[in-house]
């Protein structure tokens, strides 16, 4: 009987189930999306329940496509928005208040103050994370300050933690487990990456009980166990991993110095730098890539906050076009970006910036600007937005960085990728399966599960052709100046 892997990714706007093959070919793919709640400007909430019942259905799909059904499923890989917040009662399963996304800024001035009272450098050593909004510890610390009762609660040792794969695993689990692996626990900012563990002073800082979190598991290996009465048979978890790893575990950058961007919502690039963490001279993160059995990997990470999101914001907030695939023939109507240069800072900048309080600007503006120009201008800043990532990646990293794997749902804009090879001089390589982060999670729990062997995976990924840079030398140079100096515009905005 055929075996398949089902991987359950768990994204910021939507849930996914994909089943893949004994060959690791996707055969089934079911996708829906859930609301988004911004109760105040900079806010960015989800329902945890909406999350649980929108993954739980499309992986009821999923299943009910196979002929035998749950049967054929051999074990589940979990793939997450990292640093989402979710914080629950033990007792009744019942989140206390809604998700804190991973792109909500609440605590930027909270975070602002632990700088000022020194605690950078202390962190990063132990992290490897700059203090910001994006990570876990704040929010937590938020909630169990600003809803009644919590931190007495916290204090009882009545209430959890989990990011997003924690919170899944509780709920297929029906709260028997309560586990992460490393490369989620590594961006709570509460984890020791050259330990792995828990730490206490970080936990001290942010007044956060230890009793609140959850147990340390492998990124691949038998993790745990849905429980039978959610898909009618107990499955194997033996794989999880935060979205940007999964996604360079997906990408096959299994070996130091390759590199892969993903361009989703965000645009999220990520360096392997093998078994040896890499301290970051440019403000970028170090963190951990996977951990399976003894051997852990350590990536630096680069993250654009508004990556794929401005093409969504044009086609939702300012309704320049139906589809968010239109961005491309439009942009394409105009020959270049007409002295236009669009700094998407919708809820501030992140790597190398690190400034919350950045907001969008839009210069160079005449009578003569269209919407291609907008357009254009909007999808090059994705790609600038990347290349100051790369810039700062080869001062972190010397070795030579030449091609880059891509991957999401942006990859799919020829202009852009073109833009980003001719604005970064490298080989951008495509990969033939635009859900890496799926599949990386497929990858890990079926080797977690033995389905697999790493060398076996290596013939398992296939490119979807390159694109090579053929810009001149002058005219990037003018261009990335221009972009420089309409980020250093629209730094510091709102304090």
């Amino acid at each position: 009987m055929s075996k398949y892997i089902l991987s359950l990714d768990q994204g910021t706007t939507s849930s996914r189930a994909i089943l893949y093959d004994q060959e690791a070919t996707p055969v089934y793919i079911e996708n829906q999306e859930f609301k988004q709640y911004f109760p105040e400007n900079g806010w960015v909430e989800h329902d945890p329940e909406e999350i649980w019942n929108s993954q739980l259905e499309v992986a009821k799909k999923a299943i009910s496509f196979l002929r035998n059904g749950v049967e054929n499923v051999e074990a589940i890989g979990i793939t997450n928005q990292r640093e989402t917040t979710v914080v629950w009662n033990k007792k009744t399963g019942k989140a206390i208040y809604n998700a804190i996304v991973w792109q909500d800024r609440r605590t930027a001035d909270y975070c602002e103050t632990l700088k000022r009272e020194g605690k950078q450098d202390l962190i990063y050593k132990k992290t490897g994370l700059i203090i910001d909004a994006y990570f876990s510890a704040s929010k937590i610390a938020w909630i169990l300050d600003n809803v009644d009762g919590a931190r007495e609660m916290a204090e009882r040792g009545e209430l959890t933690f989990g990011t997003i794969d924690t919170w899944l695993c509780y709920k297929l689990s029906k709260g028997k487990l309560h586990i992460t692996d490393p490369s989620n626990a590594s961006r709570t900012m509460l984890f020791n990456i050259h330990d792995l563990k828990w730490d206490e002073e970080l936990l001290s800082i942010f007044n956060i009980p230890a009793s609140m979190l959850p147990s340390i598991v492998d990124s691949s290996g038998l993790l745990g166990k849905v429980d039978k009465d959610i898909f009618g048979k107990e499955i194997v978890i033996s794989g999880i991993a935060g979205d940007q790893q999964a996604a360079l575990f997906g990408q096959l950058c299994i070996k130091k110095g390759m590199i892969k961007c993903t361009y989703g919502t965000g645009c999220f690039i990520m360096l392997n730098t093998g078994e040896t963490p890499v301290e970051s001279k440019s403000n970028l993160l170090t963190t951990i890539a996977w951990k399976r059995g003894d051997e852990v990997h350590y990536a630096l990470e680069g993250s654009v906050f508004i990556g794929g999101a401005v093409i969504q914001w044009l086609r939702d907030g300012l309704e320049f076009f139906q589809e968010a695939a239109d961005s491309e023939s439009l942009a394409e109507a105009a020959d270049d970006n007409g002295g236009v240069y669009f700094v998407p800072a919708l809820t501030g900048l992140g790597a190398p910036h690190w400034d919350p309080f950045a907001r969008g600007s839009i210069f160079g503006i005449t009578r003569g600007t269209s919407k291609a120009h907008f357009t254009r201008a909007a999808l090059e800043s994705i790609c600038f937005q990347v290349n100051d990532i790369l810039k700062a990646k080869r001062v972190d990293f010397p070795s030579s960085i030449n091609e880059m794997r891509v991957d999401g749902g942006a990859s799919a804009n020829n202009l852009l990728l073109q833009f980003q090879a001719d604005i970064s001089e490298l080989k951008i390589i495509r990969s033939s399966f635009m859900e890496s982060t799926a599949l990386g999670a497929a990858f890990l729990a079926g080797l977690g599960c033995g389905m697999w062997m790493e060398e076996e995976l290596i013939g398992k990924w296939t490119s979807d052709g390159e694109l090579n840079s053929s810009m001149e030398g002058e005219r990037r140079q003018k261009l990335v100046s221009m972009w420089d100096k309409a980020v250093q515009r629209s730094i510091n905005w709102e304090n």
